[in-house]
Parts: structure tokens; sequence; C-alpha cells
């Protein structure tokens, strides 16, 4: 099983990145065959402004940009999908929602058929969310906020593609033994990982 770790964080000393390396930790501990990859985004620069290429690609005009084709070949290399980022504004942080917006392009990841209906092109891929956040558990609860990013996160945009989300994760920093304790839990969730392709 090989994963594609993304994270989306602006400094690698980041209790972020350091989740997402644990939970490659867990995947590739797993037993032998199990591969992990993360893509930092941050590091490698990735440009998520959707620009007038994506426009043109969008639009059947064009091929996908050298940088988005380069994205889809590695989910396409994954058979697991995991996203690994801080809580911005009760969302993704703006690099990875652009990487969203960029790489999951029509005709790769969905197609508009010309009756209206949409065919989902991700059916292959699982995917695993794993958000780290400020606010405690009755905040989340209180105010709908979890619900709120499971509807367009988990089924605005994956299962739209057709991929299917099988853990979110939400490791606040309210949760008891925090943030020594995310580690663990993310070891655990690489690990967990390897046991839902099997």
């Amino acid at each position: 099983m090989h994963a594609l770790i993304v994270v989306a964080h602006p400094t690698p000393t980041s209790l972020t990145h350091a989740i997402a390396s644990r939970i490659a930790e867990g995947i590739t501990g797993s037993g032998p065959g199990n591969t992990a990859e993360i893509a930092d985004l941050a590091a490698e620069r990735f440009d998520p402004r959707f620009n007038p290429a994506d426009i043109a690609r969008f639009e059947k005009r064009a091929a996908a940009p050298t940088d988005v084709a380069a994205e889809q070949a590695r989910i396409d290399r994954a058979d697991t999908l995991v996203l690994v980022y801080p809580i911005y504004w009760w969302s993704f942080p703006a690099l990875l929602k652009g990487w969203i917006d960029r790489v999951f392009t029509q005709g790769w990841a969905y197609e508009d058929g010309a009756d209206g209906k949409v065919s989902k092109k991700l059916q292959r891929l699982q995917v695993h969310l794993v958000a780290n956040g400020g606010a405690d558990q009755g905040t989340m609860d209180r105010h709908g906020y979890a619900k709120a990013m499971t509807t367009q996160i988990d089924h605005g945009i994956f299962d739209y593609c057709g991929a299917r989300v099988l853990s979110s994760s939400l490791l606040l920093a309210s949760d008891p033994g925090f943030p020594a304790a995310h580690l663990d839990t993310a070891l655990d969730i690489g690990r967990r990982i390897v046991s839902a392709e099997d």
C-alpha cells in the first residue's frame, strides 16, 4: 500500500509536520510493502492560485499545467491520500484549498456530462483527513464546525469526485496530553490506514 501524505503548513518544525511524519512512520512500520510519500506543499512552493491555464484546462481547451499534472501523477501512484493540516477559519489553509482547486480538475477528478450528470473519476482513491486546531470539542460541537467541515470537505470535494473519506480526525489543543499525545495518535492513525486497506 502506498500513501501520499499532503501537509500544508509553512513551518517545518510545526506540530502539523510532526503529525504527518508520525502518520508516515505508522504506515511504513506496519509491514513490508507499505510506503508513504510526504508532499510538503510549502517547501515545494506549490502555487495555489487558480490561473488562466487552469481555466483553460477546466474549459477543456488545454492540457493540465505541468505542476498540476505532476501532482495528479503523485495521486495516481497512491492507494490512499492523507491530508494533514491546521484548521484555519474552520477549513483548510489557503495553500491546501488552492492545491485542491488546481489539482482536482475536470477531466481527471470528475467529468461534467452533456446530460448534466457528473462522472466521478476517483472512486479507487481512499482518503484520510487529519486536522489539528485550537478550539475545544465543545466549541466545535456547539457551533457545528465539525459538521460544516464534513459537509464542505468530505461531501463537497471528495464525494463529488467519488473518493471515499474513510476517516476524519480532529486533534485539538484541549485534548488530554496535548501536544505529545497527538504524536501517539498520529502513529496509530498511520497503522489504522494500513489496516483499512487490508
